[in-house]
């Protein structure tokens, strides 16, 4: 990043300063009016409400009025108040900025407007002081979430949630909810990725989190809309859909590190010889497999008539194959992109020659028994042979795609 950053922290003794348990950020652009009475309302929370040693960073996005002015004066007034000023506009990228630096064990942030019920902050970051979630967000399209906005902000942020699952296969309820914390040190391995510095952030940082494997906790909100909001909503949709494009696109050939991110954060699997994922590969290899075997069976009745059992049997379990080892490395083993692309399938050829043994052997051992035998029969056979060099193909294949879609990981990864 090449913002330029300023941090203004309230004076105090050096031997005073300790690092806090949640780092609360406040990111403001020409809020004079409102940064007040947002920062004292929440720094009298957490003096009197909160069990945790707490910090407020007010992060000022290149301010044009005095916001600047005004947030020097409240760290001046306050203890754990401080300021982070950066040049450049945009939320994400003032977020992405402090969270990295900060030395807090949970980095948090809330919008000026304190739309969100203070008192769902507690909620929000025990789960990550405790350990046993890496994210939190609040949401507000929980059943049980208590919301007042209009009919227009409501049906935009449930259609781009929608969108979000449909495109990104999302599973959580509110990217854009102003509310969310993340522990400090999986903050510092994730947010070197996240390439957006505005409104898309949240959403970006959700989906990459997902994928890693990270837990996210999701936390009911009371929610009052702010009126007065300058947020433009027509311009923010269109870069949101912009960025569920780059990112899906990101994640189709492969360019993020996810499986280098999953280890160094600990998402390996919990109990040795009981791989990661494993059921959702075995239901993902059974719906590719039952294609192909339609396929290839389809295939062989075609083609069976005309260049005879084996011939048919060849060339069917050929092309059902390749387009099996193709579909198995995207749809069953995540693996995008080109890289050892040609590998994964000279492999899968190897895997081929294994089905064709077992395939052949049994048209062979049919014919030798009963050479007058019917096409339904020889199907039969085929679909036993095809069941066993099913269980050795999802073998094989797990052998294949091991060590896929590895990547460079950034430096700030390592």
């Amino acid at each position: 990043m090449n913002d330029t950053v300023t941090a203004v922290r309230a004076a105090e003794p050096a031997e005073a300063v300790t690092a806090p348990v949640v780092d609360v950020v406040v990111p403001v652009y020409n809020e004079e009016v409102d940064l007040g009475p947002c920062v004292r309302r929440l720094h009298a929370f957490l003096t009197l409400n909160f069990p945790f040693t707490a910090r407020i960073t007010i992060a000022d996005n290149a301010s044009t009025d005095n916001t600047l002015e005004v947030a020097r004066q409240l760290a001046d007034q306050m203890d754990g108040v401080r300021v982070v000023h950066l040049d450049r506009k945009g939320r994400g990228r003032a977020l992405r900025e402090v969270w990295q630096a900060s030395d807090a064990q949970v980095v948090a942030y809330m919008d000026v407007d304190l739309s969100t019920d203070l008192n769902a902050l507690l909620p929000l970051v025990a789960p990550l002081v405790s350990g046993h979630s890496d994210v939190a967000i609040g949401t507000r399209l929980s059943s049980s979430s208590r919301v007042v906005r209009g009919p227009k902000r409501e049906i935009i942020s449930r259609c781009y949630n929608l969108i979000l699952r449909a495109s990104l296969q999302a599973k959580f309820s509110d990217a854009q909810c102003g509310f969310k914390a993340m522990r400090g040190d999986v903050a510092k391995l994730v947010l070197p990725l996240v390439e957006d510095g505005e409104w898309f952030f949240d959403t970006e940082l959700l989906v990459l989190a997902e994928r890693i494997g990270l837990r996210i906790h999701e936390v009911p909100v009371d929610w009052i809309d702010d009126p007065d909001s300058r947020v433009d909503i027509i311009d923010t949709a269109r870069k949101d859909l912009l960025g569920v494009w780059r990112v899906g696109r990101a994640l189709t050939t492969g360019r993020l590190p996810i499986n280098e991110l999953r280890a160094a954060i600990g998402r390996e699997p919990l109990v040795e010889g009981v791989p990661l994922g494993m059921v959702g590969q075995l239901v993902r290899f059974g719906i590719v497999g039952v294609t192909s075997t339609l396929a290839y069976l389809l295939l062989y009745v075609l083609l069976q008539g005309v260049m005879g059992a084996q011939a048919a049997n060849f060339l069917a379990l050929l092309v059902t194959a390749i387009g099996n080892t193709a579909a198995n490395r995207a749809f069953t083993f995540g693996v995008r992109g080109s890289n050892q692309a040609v590998s994964h399938h000279f492999q899968g050829l190897l895997i081929f020659g294994v089905g064709l043994a077992l395939t052949s052997g049994s048209l062979y051992t049919l014919h030798h028994w009963a050479p007058d035998a019917a096409v339904h029969l020889e199907l039969l056979v085929l679909v036993i042979a095809n069941l066993v060099a099913t269980l050795l193909r999802f073998v094989g294949l797990r052998w294949v795609f091991r060590n896929a879609g590895r990547h460079p990981v950034p430096e700030a990864v390592r």
